[in-house]
């Protein structure tokens, strides 16, 4: 497949994209390459080749869920200019 200045014409105009005579070119030509590309890793024979979802072909391991916070809050807290008992104090910002 390729792509000529009049597609990328099209395409830049519904993408909103204003592109001059200079980049269309350029673009052209890439996406063409890339489009040369793809068609040429359709054609691999990929029969006998199974989906690969992960390199590891193990099953994913399951944990349980634990809530934690971490027990750093008063570590947190010392960065705050000020605070008031387990919170930060930050100044209204409604106008």
């Amino acid at each position: 497949m390729s792509i000529d200045k009049d597609k990328i014409k099209h395409i830049s105009k519904l993408a909103r994209i204003s592109l001059d005579s200079k980049k269309s070119d350029s673009l052209a030509k890439d996406l063409s390459s890339i489009f040369k590309f793809i068609e040429q890793l359709n054609e691999l024979n990929t029969d006998k080749v199974e989906p690969l979802s992960s390199i590891i072909n193990s099953p994913l391991r399951s944990r349980e869920d634990k809530i934690d916070d971490g027990k750093i809050r008063d570590k947190i807290l010392e960065n705050s200019p000020k605070k008031n008992e387990e919170f930060f104090v930050v100044p209204k910002v409604i106008e």
